[in-house]
């Protein structure tokens, strides 16, 4: 029996030590070969990283005047890591940041997965509210104030359409940019030159490292890494051409509604492009918005003053404005004309008031009898141009007005640009399963029926003509540079096609426009002693909801052109009236004309 119970002691006593040395081996395992691992985790649970929102780039002109650039502000954040806001809490939340409770709970479950990320309730608050917060700071444990860089748009709406704006990332944009950093939080641009160029000014993004405590509050800040700002952009716009755009294009419409009675003329575009290289010096459309209030996300009432608007303010029209050319596309139709030898410059039409194979005529049934070329274009005589889309036929007022760029996007850098309409019979056939008549061609040659452009595609339709029919892509960013001044990437001017027209032909419609400024011209009255020579063109669109448009497009100087110019005013009505003197002011900006006593007198 002792026996017995001696080899049983010996049995459990090398069990004992059995068990310890795997204790002791375990123990010596999770320490010294996964101890790292369990720190980690460690460290995991009681150290959170807080991302600290880079700085975005500035914008400047050509010149060096920042246009738009940085402001420091406050915003009210809670983490998601921390426990579930009360419904006092919530409930008294909502009435200091004057946001509803579902707002507030649709911005913390949009984060919920993503550990101890802090969550913008509200950008950009004020000191009062920050105030109300502090004052009860025991009733919002899980709420933070943090400084973080907004947004700012120096002159308010100006060259809005081209700038955009910026906001919160969405979970579609996150889905989409994911792969390239972007991360739930992120201020990312939404419209204009703050989308296209968001990834070389968004910067990098700092980060904190908080101690937490059991409940996810924070302890303590371990450590701080700094953003780093996002480059910069240089412009080819021109702060003063931009600014004499949209103030002429302001007094006009004003000028328009008060005076002319012209009650629906409240919108407008305006492009001002060096034919040469493509750059953009000015870009304006009206109305307009103010980008700054997308700052921290747009309230409901701006968002419904901008969409209840008619004249659909965050349109840029400048590109995506979609019109009748009307009388300026009789420079095409008259580059058709003599190009396939239908006319010569010699012959002359007699213009009785009508044509007289189909009964349309000039506007007020005015007849200016035997009228050669350069006289119908200076004159903007829709007989004549009625008989040249006669004799070259809609299949080549097609081919010339593609040959011109028109019926596709110009590629400009900036995105919602539209692609206009030729006229044409596929169209018709596809559109309305008929077949094409007389009268449809006698339209497309003087601007009307079905065709539709762009402003800035009959600017390049002006710079063509102006440069000998090279095509250069449209652009605005002329370089982005590092906030050391370190030129990332440099933009040039690229040509994209050429309108293969004889220099006979251009010098000819030239001259044409030319004379459209002189004595005689359907412009003299506008540019009566303006000292700089131009060529350029009025145009009447009809417009079925109202007053016409009204068009004007030129060049200058004439002998070396150096700008073109195109305008367009909804429901402005004859483009002599509405259109050309917007023109005049931007080409005064340009040559730095000053403005006579009449035309101030004008435009009050």
């Amino acid at each position: 029996m002792g026996e017995v119970m001696v080899r049983r002691l010996d049995v459990m006593k090398w069990l004992i030590l059995l068990v310890f040395a795997v204790l002791i081996s375990r123990l010596g395992y999770l320490q010294v070969v996964q101890g790292q691992h369990y720190v980690r985790l460690s460290d995991g649970n009681r150290i959170r990283i807080v991302p600290i929102q880079a700085p975005r780039g500035i914008f400047y002109d050509r010149n060096g005047v920042p246009l738009v650039s940085k402001r420091p502000s406050f915003a009210v954040t809670v983490a998601t890591g921390s426990s579930p806001i009360p419904d006092a809490e919530m409930a008294a939340l909502s009435r200091i940041l004057a946001m509803d409770v579902a707002e507030i709970s649709g911005k913390i479950n949009r984060h919920t997965g993503f550990s101890y990320v802090p969550v913008r309730l509200k950008t950009d608050v004020d000191q009062k509210t920050i105030s109300k917060i502090e004052e009860n700071r025991s009733a919002f444990p899980g709420i933070v104030i943090k400084a973080q860089p907004v947004r700012k748009y120096i002159y308010q709406d100006f060259a809005a359409h081209i700038f955009g704006y910026v906001g919160e990332i969405s979970g579609a944009e996150l889905q989409q940019k994911k792969e390239d950093g972007y991360k739930t939080g992120d201020i990312i641009g939404k419209a204009g030159l703050e989308k296209v160029y968001d990834k070389y000014i968004r910067g990098t993004a700092g980060a904190e490292r908080i101690e937490v405590d059991v409940n996810g509050q924070p302890v303590q800040m371990l450590d701080e890494r700094q953003p780093v700002p996002g480059n910069d952009v240089v412009l080819t716009l021109d702060y003063s051409i931009q600014q004499a755009a949209e103030q002429a294009m302001d007094e006009r419409l004003r000028y328009l509604q008060s005076r002319l009675h012209r009650r629906k003329a409240k919108a407008a575009a305006a492009v001002v492009m060096n034919p040469k290289t493509g750059e953009i010096l000015a870009m304006a459309s009206r109305p307009a918005f103010n980008p700054n209030v997308f700052n921290g996300g747009i309230s409901e009432k701006d968002w419904n003053v901008l969409v209840g608007n008619p004249f659909n303010p965050l349109t840029n029209r400048a590109i995506a404005g979609e019109y009748p050319p009307g009388s300026v596309f009789k420079i095409i139709t008259g580059t058709a004309a003599l190009e396939l030898g239908k006319v010569t410059t010699q012959e002359k039409i007699l213009d009785t008031g009508k044509h007289w194979l189909i009964p349309k005529g000039n506007a007020g049934g005015e007849a200016l009898g035997w009228i050669d070329f350069k006289e119908a274009l200076s004159k903007s005589d829709n007989v004549y141009f009625y008989e040249m889309g006669n004799r070259v036929g809609i299949d080549n007022l097609e081919k010339y007005a593609r040959l011109y760029g028109l019926g596709a996007a110009t590629g400009i850098n900036l995105p919602g640009e539209a692609k206009g309409l030729v006229a044409n019979r596929r169209y018709k056939e596809e559109m309305y399963e008929d077949r094409w008549y007389l009268s449809e061609t006698f339209d497309a040659a003087i601007g009307q029926g079905f065709q539709l452009v762009t402003p800035l595609q009959m600017a390049m339709v002006m710079g063509e003509v102006a440069n000998g029919g090279y095509r250069y892509r449209p652009f605005l960013v002329s370089k982005v540079v590092s906030p050391a001044g370190k030129t990332i990437q440099a933009f040039l001017p690229e040509q994209t096609g050429r309108a293969t027209i004889s220099g006979p032909t251009l010098a000819v419609i030239r001259h044409a426009l030319q004379e459209v400024a002189l004595p005689g011209g359907t412009a003299a009255h506008v540019f009566q002693g303006f000292p700089v020579a131009i060529a350029g063109k009025t145009g009447t669109a009809e417009n079925s909801q109202g007053d016409d448009h009204g068009w004007f497009v030129a060049y200058a100087p004439f002998e070396n052109p150096q700008v073109v110019v195109a305008v367009v005013v909804e429901h402005g009505g004859y483009g002599s009236q509405s259109a050309a003197p917007i023109a005049k002011d931007i080409l005064a900006a340009v040559f730095h004309v000053e403005a006579s006593q009449a035309d101030r007198e004008k435009a009050r």
